[in-house]
């Protein structure tokens, strides 16, 4: 009978499932794992290399891709704030337990293995945004009032990663939340008082926030509108960067190949500079590429949101595939100079088991969300 159950789960899944989403993923998973080895095949030497650990997390990250597939998309509903509240208390716990690192305390360490709860709260949030959205969407659209909690659910993950201290992963959140609701459905009145809060309140939030800077962090910013005053230093990153992106020209200097990744110039190269690595070595055709590929992934989760048949669905779908576009985002132009240095993966090529686990999670659910509309 388990093995019935199992083969009728499959022949479901086999039957409704995005094929032109799945394949993109596994191809710019396999493009991102053949970067890495090219990224960190020189770095020092380790019991299990980078690309070999990637390798690994990835067949972990697709059977949970595979469950995420598998399991009704009602019971993620049903125990979204059960997920959203663990999540919570791990991003506490992290503060109090967690691994420090570079003037930050954002890892937990169990021997090998770090598990990064920040990676983990995108996709919790989304969930019970989702939830609150379906129970609680007027007919007509929401209204200010209707903001308050999902705002709450918002505002707590990104106040405890600031506190580790993780502002860019803090601002990806305020991002995330703050496009989920531009797609979801608002009265024009909230819609516009919306957006004028968010227009008004940057520059006095801006200010505000400098005086609780730390200094390596006021560094950063100074560093982004002028890398030239400490290329040795804090501009190091930016500067080299920047010189791995042009050098690769139209075609690139070819697959390990690239002097800036090859020499050990290009510091991160493996996690934060992934894509200096990939726009030197395949140049703009390779750089293209990808892009084309991860617009691809997001652009077939904004078409599975907009034909869900709940709510729910609609806000899963759009709100995961708005993580991977605003990861892509910035990671690229923390790469290219125009954003300062925050620390974001690229979805599916940055090194880091919590991010790749959690971005294929996500494409999982949103794999779910367009097969199941197709069942109730």
């Amino acid at each position: 009978m388990i093995k019935d159950a199992i083969r009728d789960v499959f022949k479901t899944i086999s039957k409704k499932t995005d094929y032109v989403l799945l394949v993109t993923v596994l191809i710019i998973l396999t493009l991102g794992i053949i970067n890495l080895f090219s990224a960190s095949r020189m770095e020092e030497v380790a019991a299990v290399p980078l690309y070999i650990k990637q390798v690994y997390w990835a067949m972990i990250g697709l059977f949970m891709m595979y469950l995420a597939i598998s399991i009704d998309i009602r019971a993620f509903e049903r125990w979204a704030y059960v997920i959203y509240c663990v999540t919570i208390f791990f991003l506490i716990a992290v503060l109090f337990f967690g691994e420090r690192t570079g003037g930050a305390t954002r890892w937990f360490s169990l021997g090998p293995i770090s598990f990064q709860p920040s990676e983990v709260v995108k996709v919790a949030m989304i969930l019970a945004l989702g939830r609150y959205f379906q129970k609680n969407m007027p007919a007509d659209g929401l209204r200010i009032r209707d903001l308050i909690i999902p705002i709450i659910l918002a505002l707590l993950p990104v106040i405890l990663i600031a506190k580790e201290p993780d502002l860019g992963s803090a601002g990806l959140v305020v991002l995330i939340f703050g496009t989920v609701l531009l797609v979801v459905k608002m009265r024009t009145k909230t819609a516009v008082a919306f957006i004028l809060a968010g227009v008004f309140s940057t520059v006095p939030a801006f200010i505000f926030g400098w005086r609780f800077l730390k200094p390596y962090q006021r560094q950063r910013i100074v560093t982004f509108f002028r890398p030239d005053t400490d290329p040795l230093g804090s501009g190091y990153h930016i500067i080299q960067s920047k010189i791995a992106v042009g050098s690769g020209q139209f075609f690139g200097k070819g697959y390990m190949h690239g002097t800036q990744s090859q020499l050990q110039f290009l510091p991160e190269q493996h996690t934060d500079f992934i894509f200096s690595v990939l726009a030197e070595e395949w140049g703009f055709v390779g750089s293209v590429i990808i892009l084309i590929l991860l617009s691809i992934i997001i652009l077939r989760g904004l078409y599975i949101a907009s034909s869900a048949r709940d709510v729910f669905g609609a806000v899963v779908a759009a709100g995961l595939s708005i993580v991977i576009m605003w990861q892509s985002f910035v990671n690229i132009g923390m790469a290219m100079g125009i954003f300062p240095v925050v620390g974001i993966p690229l979805p599916f090529l940055s090194y880091g088991g919590t991010s790749l686990v959690m971005m294929l999670i996500g494409v999982g659910l949103i794999l779910n969300v367009n097969m199941r509309r197709n069942i109730f």
